[in-house]
């Protein structure tokens, strides 16, 4: 997909169609436009750097959002994945790891929209339109993360 990018640490191996599918079917559901918008697939180590550089938390996080445009329906952003997070999740969870990172690409997404998950009530509707956008989009996350 035109100005989505993907980059991945070294070891990490994902499928990009998967990721611009996914990302292509969000867009006509969600209504919005792409500038530029990054995706970054990295280890803990990185995640946590990043999330102590920027956010002031001294442990690892699943996913980090950067929206770097004045809109919300118009992406000029980058998002930070973490694959052994996720893959962690996973197990907890009971889901594939490719469906676990299919819900934080959604979740990212949501959050350059707009949607917030630090007060309750926010984090209660936007975790339902995640829930239902992972599962109605989750055969396209099969295959994801490359073996």
């Amino acid at each position: 997909m035109k100005n989505v990018k993907l980059f991945s640490e070294k070891g990490i191996r994902l499928e990009k169609k998967c990721v611009d599918i996914l990302v292509s079917k969000l867009k006509d559901d969600l209504h919005f436009e792409i500038d530029s918008l990054e995706f970054n697939f990295v280890g803990t180590e990185t995640i946590v750097e990043i999330n102590k550089t920027h956010l002031e938390h001294q442990h690892p996080t699943d996913i980090i959002t950067f929206n770097y445009s004045d809109e919300n329906n118009r992406f000029d952003a980058e998002i930070f994945i973490s694959v052994p997070e996720a893959v962690d999740n996973s197990k907890k969870y009971g889901v594939t790891p490719d469906n676990e990172l299919g819900r934080l690409i959604i979740h990212g997404i949501l959050h350059l929209l707009g949607y917030d998950d630090t007060i309750a009530s926010k984090k209660r509707k936007m975790k339902l339109i995640e829930n239902e956008l992972t599962e109605k989009y989750k055969r396209f996350t099969k295959g994801l993360l490359k073996k």
